[in-house]
């Protein structure tokens, strides 16, 4: 078995293989990510996140992912340049790979056993994307995957899966469990 995130070793979008080791100690967030998504808005939120906390050992890991609405279709270089010249985005990003089903990256395995599904919250946008997503993709919203872009997972210093965050929350609404972590 892999210890975990630490157990990982990924590309980065400029095709570098970086172990995941050294994150060991510090607080971190994996998000999966798309360009052309009515969520990538949180780019903004997250960079400002990733800004304001990463000298207190805080960081967050970008996996762009093609697997929902094809909301991601751009090459490494593409979605480097998104991110830089929209959100300015300086937080580590990687390859894109699949979240989800049959050859979802290992990483992602590890993560939604970790943390299964536990259903949208009651919030409205939670209600919003519940209905979406059991109304158009059923297939999607049955089982423990990953059920859209801007899904969350915080690790923590010891790199225990702590929570699993679904999309329709916003990193302004998480932050204050981050800074209690740091």
């Amino acid at each position: 078995m892999k210890e975990g995130l630490y157990g990982f070793k990924v590309a980065s979008l400029t095709g570098e293989e970086v172990d995941l080791n050294q994150y060991k100690g510090k607080v971190v967030l994996v998000v999966n990510t798309a360009s052309k998504c009515g969520l990538t808005p949180q780019y903004k939120g997250l960079e400002a996140m990733y800004q304001k906390y990463k000298d207190q050992g805080f960081v967050i890991l970008g996996f762009p992912s093609n697997q929902f609405l094809e909301q991601e279709p751009g090459t490494s270089e593409e979605i480097a340049a998104f991110c830089e010249k929209n959100y300015g985005v300086s937080f580590p990003m990687f390859e894109k790979i699949e979240v989800r089903g049959e050859n979802a990256h290992p990483l992602y395995k590890m993560l939604t056993e970790e943390k299964p599904f536990l259903g949208f919250d009651d919030s409205e946008s939670g209600q919003k994307f519940k209905g979406f997503i059991s109304e158009k993709f059923p297939e999607i919203y049955e089982g423990n995957g990953i059920k859209w872009n801007f899904t969350k997972f915080i690790i923590d210093r010891n790199g225990k899966v702590v929570k699993r965050i679904e999309p329709n929350v916003a990193p302004e609404d998480f932050e204050d469990e981050i800074k209690g972590m740091l």
